[in-house]
């Protein structure tokens, strides 16, 4: 366990790590030499009362040369900042993505860019397909078109490109793949792959796109970068999660199944809790004598609004009943959102996006803000398919009370946490449940 600086008892000896939040606040902690990027995530988690949800992680941050990346679970804590410069630091953050590949292989990994795929012409089935990048015997290889910048100078060539467990490769005769015509890029073994982070002017980048094959003796040395740009996200996304199971192999999966151990573990010494995955929550109808599944589309989305306006009515007894007006600006409805953490007051859209975009950018994650169009409104930011989706909050009366709304007042919430609580449960006009909250922490 590490010891924090401000903590009574000291534990044995052992490296200083300093920790930030991404407000730039920091913590010192001292931990001992065989303290996993996990570990380290879990204490962080019980300090600062975080939500235990498995999706916190560990990033090694380069300012000076615009670089990041989430630490794996196993990698040793005092290890990596060996390797750092003065300037680079830790930072605290949620990653939902981190694997998200094992449970929706086949969005990480597009037909056309899976050699094996496409000598099978594309029918693999998902758990095929991603045992044969774990299995070390296997020889499956990730290829397309990457923009690749040359060594100590600002131009790039598009080339035809190669992932193998021995190493990235172009080729020098077109889309070739013949030994004699494959010249090694990069090695996987003493090198990650990290996301720049520093948008594409300062490498001259023919595209947003960027990532960086780091060798771990490089420290500032610029030059010694192997930067790389794909055509899209989806290519990215490939390209890096490709060398993370390349690199690490049964590792990874090893870490991704640690957390469903322990709670499978947890389970038989307390009382079954329910699933909340979007598969597993279905509409009921609950006005007979006994419930009922509700199958019809149409009449699951009636239900729907019927529950939203039966919140409404409960809001109302409740202002009958002497608590405060959502008309009264002193209301507590009007600020409770405030406490919450998927809430981030004033950051702008382009914040909104680089926050989703660090934590991962997958289906439901979301967060809440003021609108810097309209003084009274809010924006619900959220993810769905890789892209960042807006959807404005309005007020609106009815019978002299306030709600809010976001589909033109066909549903109606007092507070945004029940429009959270809403959303989180019902589809409704967006495009996926709301399922991820973006949040951030002060250590």
């Amino acid at each position: 366990m590490p010891s924090c600086s401000s903590d009574c008892c000291l534990l044995r000896p052992g490296e200083i790590i300093k920790i930030f939040s991404e407000d730039g606040m920091g913590k010192v902690v001292e931990i001992p030499a065989d303290m996993t990027a996990r570990d380290l995530c879990q204490f962080l988690v019980y300090k600062n009362h975080c939500v235990d949800d498995n999706s916190w992680a560990l990033v090694e941050h380069h300012p000076a040369l615009g670089l990041e990346r989430c630490l794996e679970d196993h990698e040793l804590v005092v290890q990596v900042q060996a390797s750092m410069t003065s300037e680079s630091k830790f930072l605290f953050r949620k990653n939902y993505a981190k694997y998200e590949f094992f449970k929706n292989p086949l969005n990480f990994f597009p037909e056309q860019m899976v050699a094996w795929c496409q000598e099978t012409n594309g029918t693999i089935p998902p758990s095929q397909l991603l045992q044969n990048f774990l299995n070390s015997n296997s020889c499956p290889e990730i290829q397309g078109y990457l923009y690749v910048k040359e060594m100590g100078r600002k131009s790039w060539k598009k080339l035809y490109v190669f992932l193998r467990r021995s190493g990235l490769y172009f080729s020098t005769k077109g889309t070739s793949k013949e030994p004699r015509h494959l010249q090694l890029l990069a090695d996987l073994e003493d090198s990650n792959v990290f996301t720049v982070i520093t948008g594409r002017k300062l490498h001259n980048a023919p595209t947003d796109f960027e990532f960086c094959i780091k060798p771990n003796k490089v420290r500032n040395e610029v030059k010694e970068l192997r930067m790389l740009c794909a055509e899209d996200e989806q290519s990215r996304t490939c390209w890096m999660t490709a060398f993370r199971l390349f690199k690490y192999g049964i590792l990874l999966y090893q870490n991704y199944k640690i957390p469903q151990q322990r709670k499978t573990l947890l389970s038989h010494f307390s009382a079954p809790v329910r699933s909340v995955s979007e598969n597993s929550l279905v509409a009921m109808d609950f006005s007979g004598r006994i419930g009922r599944v509700i199958d019809n589309p149409v009449e699951a989305q009636s239900a729907a609004m019927e529950e939203g306006h039966a919140w409404r009515k409960r809001s109302q007894r409740m202002n009958i009943l002497g608590s405060p007006s959502p008309l009264h600006p002193s209301s507590l409805s009007g600020v409770i959102h405030r406490t919450q953490l998927w809430f981030h007051g004033r950051i702008s859209r382009e914040e909104s996006h680089k926050m989703i975009h660090q934590q991962g950018r997958v289906d439901g994650m979301f967060l809440l803000r003021d609108s810097q169009s309209n003084p009274k409104a809010f924006v619900l930011t959220m993810c769905h398919h890789q892209k960042i989706k807006h959807f404005q909050i309005l007020p609106c009366e009815e019978d002299g009370q306030m709600f809010l709304s976001l589909d033109d007042a066909a549903t109606k919430f007092t507070d945004l946490i029940q429009l959270v609580e809403f959303y989180t449960l019902n589809r409704g006009v967006l495009p996926c449940k709301l399922k991820h909250p973006c949040t951030t922490v002060a250590l």
